[in-house]
Parts: C-alpha cells; sequence; structure tokens
C-alpha cells in the first residue's frame, strides 16, 4: 500500500480546506480577467468543425447542468477515495483557471453565436455579474443577460475542468470509466451547443495535459489500485 505524504503541521482536514480556498480564490481571480474581457468587443470567427456540426437548442439549454451532474458526484467521491491526491488535484485546477484567465485576456475572441452582448459592460454590471457567477446566484429566475458570459472561451473550461479530474482519477479503476464517459459526454454536449471554438476545445486539452504534467512529474508515480 502506497505511504500517504504528510504536510508536518497541516492536518488532512486543513490541507483540505486549504485547497479549497486556493480553488476559488484563482477561480474568483481569473473571473475578474474574465468579466473584463466580456466587456471587450471581439469579432466572431469561422470554424470549420462547427460549421458541420447542427446547434442543438437543449443541449445548449442544459449543457451547464450535465457538467454540475458529470463532475461534481465523481468528484466527491474521488474526494473520499483519495485525498491526498484530491487535494493536489484541487491546487491544479486552481492553476488552470488562471491560465485560462490569462488566455481569455489574450485571446479575445468573440461569441460563436457572433452575437456580442457583453460589449461594453460597465463595472456596476461586471461587479453584480461577478458576485453572481462566484455564488452561483445565476441560477435565479431574475438572472440579467449579463449574467452569462459569452466570450469565456479559450481555452474550454467544460474540456479543461473534467479532463484534469479524468487525469486525476485514472489510477482508480471504479472512478476512471465513469469520469471517462461524462468527460466524452460534456465535450460532445459543448460542440452541439455550439458553446466553444474547436480550437477552444483542442487547447483545453494542451494546456491541461502541460500543467499536469509539471504538477506530477514531482511526485511518485502511483501504481494502479483495485477497485
Amino acid at each position: 500500500m502506497a505511504q500517504r505524504r504528510q504536510v508536518k503541521g497541516w492536518p488532512t482536514w486543513l490541507r483540505v480546506v486549504r485547497a479549497f480556498v486556493v480553488r476559488v480564490a484563482c477561480y474568483g481571480l481569473a473571473l475578474r480577467v474574465q468579466l473584463f474581457a466580456e466587456a471587450r468587443p471581439a469579432p466572431t470567427l469561422p470554424d470549420a468543425v462547427l460549421a458541420v456540426i447542427p446547434y442543438v437548442a437543449w443541449v445548449d439549454r442544459y449543457n451547464y447542468l450535465l457538467w454540475l451532474l458529470a463532475y461534481v458526484p465523481l468528484g466527491l467521491a474521488f474526494w473520499w477515495k483519495d485525498v491526498e491526491r484530491f487535494i493536489r488535484y484541487m491546487e491544479t485546477a486552481g492553476l488552470i483557471a488562471l491560465a485560462r484567465g490569462a488566455c481569455i485576456w489574450m485571446t479575445g475572441l468573440g461569441p460563436v453565436n457572433g452575437h456580442d452582448v457583453n460589449a461594453g459592460m460597465i463595472v456596476a454590471q461586471q461587479n453584480e455579474t461577478f458576485w453572481k457567477l462566484l455564488t452561483l446566484d445565476f441560477f435565479s429566475g431574475d438572472s440579467p443577460a449579463h449574467t452569462y458570459l459569452t466570450k469565456d472561451l479559450f481555452f474550454s473550461g467544460h474540456t479543461a475542468t473534467t479532463f484534469l479530474l479524468l487525469l486525476y482519477v485514472w489510477p482508480h479503476r471504479a472512478l476512471r470509466w465513469p469520469m471517462l464517459a461524462a468527460h466524452v459526454l460534456v465535450v460532445a454536449s459543448v460542440f452541439f451547443s455550439h458553446l466553444h471554438y474547436t480550437i477552444d476545445v483542442v487547447g483545453a486539452y494542451a494546456i491541461t495535459c502541460c500543467i499536469f504534467g509539471l504538477r506530477e512529474l514531482r511526485t511518485n508515480v502511483r501504481p494502479a489500485v483495485p477497485g
């Protein structure tokens, strides 16, 4: 049985709390940058793959719910099964959130559907949107249109988050295949909802692999565990 690494002076529960704090803080910082990009006008680009994939309205409507169902239960199961690896996963996810915020700030891609409804968002709207997205209050029925980001594109968060979780749960056979199936469904929903350009999905795989590799190079490779 693999020896679990412990950090002197930091009990496991406190390191889990720290990992969640890091994840939320990185997401919040990236979100601020994304809102700056959201207010910036940007052109819509041609996409050869989306041109042949039909847009499905109900997939577009429920793709975020699908992401939650694919991501949260398996993430919680991973936490229960391998808390040490889960802590590293949460910290890596925070780094990917920061990388995504930086990429969105640099790229300036316009909405896939061509409707740049958030161009020129004022600071008050950005602040309102920030707290709604940070607290998941955007699910409320009276959420304004500008709550929904349209230019948080490169790279795909749906793809990156589920792929990163897949990489981390891979040693656990009981979680590996359900997570792989969930990831495939989420990526399919991204295409059928025309949520991202194809390059956003390709970029998500490339950047996630790089950050995961750099984070995990310093750790011992653990063998696959039964169950």
